[in-house]
């Protein structure tokens, strides 16, 4: 099973920019296609953004559209997210997850491993 390890979270102001990795332990990481969600206190845990194995093909919550990138480097088994023009709204602790095939890559019952989490916090 995967083992994945988030970083990079931290306090910004609004507006700022922050950078997330995500560190895979499994040697074929470039298997799996690769999300990030988000939690909120008191909310459900949501979907932000998911990569495929190749790197090619992406996708966001419209929430995220535009300000957030997803990104991949397989020979570093690392799965980045570049997170600009942030907003208080963006507060959560942020999670990657691991899956194999691409269906339902929004979904996040539907994703095999998970990392610990990182928190971000974005003030007014």
């Amino acid at each position: 099973q995967v083992q994945l390890a988030e970083s990079g979270g931290g306090l910004v102001q609004a507006g700022g920019s922050l950078r997330l990795s995500c560190a895979a332990s499994e040697p074929t990481f470039s298997d799996y296609t690769m999300g990030w969600f988000r939690q909120a206190p008191g909310k459900e845990r949501e979907f932000v953004a998911a990569i495929n194995w190749s790197g090619v093909s992406t996708y966001y919550a419209d929430s995220v559209k535009g300000r957030f990138t997803i990104s991949r480097d397989n020979a570093k088994n690392t799965v980045y997210l570049q997170m600009n023009s942030l907003k208080p709204e963006d507060t959560a602790v942020y999670y990657c997850a691991a899956k194999r095939g691409t269906a339902g890559r929004t979904i996040s019952s539907l994703y095999d491993a998970w990392g610990q989490g990182t928190q971000v916090t974005v003030s007014s």
